[in-house]
């Protein structure tokens, strides 16, 4: 297959925030996951676990959604505050119908944005919090003079306020954030938006809620009647193996399974697409970006693991499912400012598990640690005849150029040339491949699949060619 990159064409910015995380109140993800309180043997800094988050920063998290997903629009911020011994306990009801003690609320937050080095993407309670309770947290957080909830922040330790860049009005407010239809939300998201108030020079961008998967209704619902209040419309896509109550399982699975996952996956494409044509006919300028807060695989749980909880292996397809998507987001930068997969710690398309003082890295973590490059980088346009099962992404930051392609083929190797428009020097590749279609880490053997150098790559003059094994997903850098 042969490539062609226009490298000189200027392209649309990939948003670093492309590459962003989700980490709600659910299962093992906070508590045991991120945080550990610290009174913990696990060596943590202000309860936050050292090894969850050196791990996170080594991937350059640029931002951080919280505190849900279903868990927002059940979650009242003021229970979450002051002396933890005097913190209310409550039962989550969404997920495991656990009591949990409330120690990670929003002083904690900031504390784990703060050493990640990333923003802060708070989402707001809409389904079951009133509008002054939305906007008391919004002055708790962001307001640097004196006023009430300025003073309470003050007087629970945090002199300076903190500074949040993104905040979503709601989650899936068509279904568990308060089955709404289109028309109501959208009139309760103009009241809501109005009350967060700009108490700094640093405007927060406002995100509403938008549909789930193809409800193109919605989409257009929303733009036409809320669009000029937000910032951003969220988008929610999982990829699954077939009917919704039927998932497929994380490993031990057959190919039709392998196929069923990534076509679903694929389909990324064509939603972002057809959504973006909505958005178009109302925001031709492409102001609001399309926020995918919530992407990933969706399998059935571990065996003997809570239901609620959501806890999945992570094996080489999900592998495949990161680098698909990731690759879609890029090649529609126009459009699509920030992702976050669900989620971050041992729930979901995790990037990291954790049971008691281990820790290991999956497959998608890196994926994520491959694809480094193109946070804030130039996009790239190719053109050629691509085969069906590769992906591929290119782009520029200064002079170096960065090629992330996957192989999504169970069996076969694909053959590739790319050519550039100017000479290439110094071309390095990396690879994370399998033999398996479920190979994957486990705390007994955490590096069965990582990342290694590639070199079955070649070049000549402005040509590169590569044969890509089947099942692998593969980092080239190289300078033009």
């Amino acid at each position: 297959m042969a490539i062609n990159v226009l490298s000189s064409k200027k392209g649309t910015i990939i948003s670093k925030y492309i590459y962003g995380h989700f980490s709600e109140h659910l299962g093992r993800c906070i508590y045991e996951g991120i945080y550990v309180g610290d009174d913990s043997d696990i060596p943590n800094v202000n309860g936050m676990r050292t090894d969850v988050v050196e791990a996170l920063k080594k991937i350059k998290i640029p931002v951080l959604r919280w505190p849900g997903g279903c868990f927002a629009d059940e979650y009242h911020w003021k229970d979450g505050i002051g002396k933890k011994s005097e913190r209310k306990k409550i039962v989550n009801t969404h997920w495991g119908g656990v009591t949990e003690n409330n120690h990670f609320g929003t002083h904690e937050f900031f504390e784990l944005v703060k050493q990640l080095e990333c923003e802060a993407y708070v989402n707001g309670n809409v389904g079951s919090g009133t509008v002054q309770e939305m906007q008391e947290w919004v002055e708790y957080i962001t307001m640097a003079g004196e006023s009430p909830m300025a003073n309470l922040r003050k007087d629970n330790g945090q002199e300076e306020p903190w500074k949040m860049r993104f905040f979503g009005v709601g989650n899936e407010s068509w279904g568990c954030g308060g089955n709404m239809r289109p028309e109501y939300y959208s009139d309760l998201y103009r009241q809501y938006q109005t009350y967060v108030r700009q108490y700094s020079s640093e405007k927060i961008y406002k995100i509403a809620c938008g549909p789930n998967v193809d409800d193109y209704n919605w989409m257009d619902v929303l733009m036409k009647n809320a669009s000029p209040w937000f910032d951003g419309i969220s988008l929610h896509h999982y990829a699954l193996t077939g009917e919704w109550l039927n998932k497929g399982t994380a490993t031990g699975f057959p190919k039709e399974e392998w196929w069923s996952l990534i076509k679903s996956a694929n389909r990324m494409d064509e939603l972002i697409r057809k959504h973006s044509i909505i958005m178009d006919k109302y925001d031709p300028e492409k102001r609001i970006g399309l926020i995918v807060d919530e992407w990933g695989s969706w399998l059935a749980v571990e065996p003997g693991s809570n239901p609620g909880f959501l806890y999945q292996q992570n094996t080489i397809r999900d592998a495949m499912v990161a680098a698909i998507t990731l690759n879609i987001f890029n090649n529609h930068a126009d459009r699509v400012y920030m992702a976050n997969l669900a989620q971050t710690v041992n729930v979901l398309q995790s990037v990291i598990l954790t049971e008691g003082h281990s820790m290991i890295k999956t497959p998608t973590y890196h994926v994520f640690d491959l694809y480094q490059n193109h946070q804030d980088a130039e996009l790239i346009e190719y053109y050629g005849e691509i085969p069906e099962n590769i992906s591929l992404s290119i782009s520029k930051k200064e002079n170096k150029i960065t090629i992330t392609i996957c192989n999504y083929n169970i069996e076969n190797v694909e053959n590739v040339s790319i050519d550039f428009e100017t000479n290439v020097n110094n071309v390095k590749g990396r690879i994370l491949a399998a033999e398996a279609m479920d190979a994957h880490n486990t705390f007994e053997k955490p590096n069965e699949v990582d990342v290694k150098e590639f070199t079955d790559i070649s070049t000549n003059e402005s040509e590169v060619e590569m044969a890509l094994p089947p099942m692998s997903v593969i980092a080239v850098e190289l300078d033009v």
